[in-house]
């Protein structure tokens, strides 16, 4: 970081928000960290002792959540991450269209106003590549391509979007995340694909020729540090897809990295059409590589292997449990 600088991150106890706040920290700034903990807090406890973080336990829907979360005597805050919110379709389907406008789209204008009347210079949100949907004529997506949401999930930030846009915010559309942070998530493909296989020997599944994009949460957040850091003229009502170009990759292909790892597995096919989120697409991510000089250091195949090793270990009593996961149930 070129300065110290104030950061405030919402929904801070998340997947990637409990492993950018040991980066911000790592970096020198102040973290004021905000979440309403309904997945639990137990991610932020190693950072409580640090001298320049600060927790607060609010509702990011609440018109005041960021004014009343501010520590005092601290400088204002220079930068604002909006990850608080109802992450993922099956999370956004359980608990409906309203609720889930309200986390996602009205809680966003809410924390936005209140960052712009604090004086932030920079509110960076992240989206999700779910917004395109299907692609049209087979080529990679990429940030000028045509939305055409599938899910309530990718309806409810593409109208966030919308909105931060024009107001000068800083977008990311975030490929499908993997692999281990504080608060891990077993709700996703790839790890979810990993603890099936390994504690029942066995994977089911659906749309087996499907393609998607992969990026492993460590190099998400070193996505959005380079938002940090970047100049105006590229940071400021930009969108950027966040992922690498070598995380494309059909079902299959991870089904072949996880039995690279656990051979005994046996893989079965179904077919099933459901309503939800069809993705079916791969990403050009040549923008934020040329743009902001982003470079994943991390693949599937690394990102299996920790999980792993993580559960041989034992290092996850309960990986099962509900706190790793958004919503209970997810279509493979």
């Amino acid at each position: 970081m070129t300065e110290q600088q104030h950061i405030i991150v919402t929904g801070g106890a998340g997947y990637i928000g409990s492993l950018l706040i040991g980066e911000l920290l790592r970096l020198g700034n102040f973290v004021t960290a905000i979440d309403s903990l309904l997945y639990g807090g137990e991610s932020l406890i190693p950072y409580l002792p640090h001298p320049n973080f600060h927790f607060a336990k609010a509702d990011v829907t609440e018109p005041r959540s960021l004014r009343d979360s501010l520590p005092r005597g601290w400088q204002k805050p220079q930068a604002v991450f909006h990850l608080a919110g109802i992450v993922g379709f099956p999370a956004c389907q359980s608990v409906g269209k309203q609720a889930a406008w309200r986390y996602n789209v009205e809680a966003t204008k809410n924390v936005f106003e209140q960052a712009t009347s604090l004086g932030v210079e920079r509110f960076v949100f992240p989206s999700t590549y779910s917004n395109y949907g299907l692609s049209t004529d087979g080529q990679p997506v990429t940030e000028e391509s045509p939305l055409n949401p599938q899910s309530l999930y990718a309806e409810t930030k593409i109208a966030a979007e919308q909105f931060l846009q024009p107001a000068g915010a800083l977008i990311f559309r975030l490929a499908t995340l993997y692999g281990l942070s504080p608060r891990t998530r077993f709700d996703l493909i790839v790890n979810q694909f990993v603890l099936d296989a390994y504690s029942k020997r066995e994977l089911l599944i659906y749309q087996r020729g499907y393609s998607r994009s992969f990026v492993h949460v460590r190099d998400v957040v070193q996505g959005l540090l380079l938002g940090l850091e970047a100049p105006r003229e590229k940071a400021e009502g930009q969108i950027y897809n966040l992922g690498s170009a070598n995380g494309n990759y059909t079902k299959d292909q991870i089904v072949g990295f996880i039995l690279k790892r656990l051979p005994e597995t046996i893989v079965q096919y179904k077919n099933l059409t459901f309503g939800g989120d069809m993705r079916d697409i791969t990403v050009s991510f040549e923008k934020i590589q040329r743009e902001l000089g982003f470079a994943a250091t991390l693949n599937v195949d690394d990102g299996v292997r920790e999980v792993v090793n993580a559960l041989r270990l034992g290092m996850i009593l309960h990986p099962q449990d509900e706190q790793y996961r958004n919503a209970r149930f997810i279509v493979q």
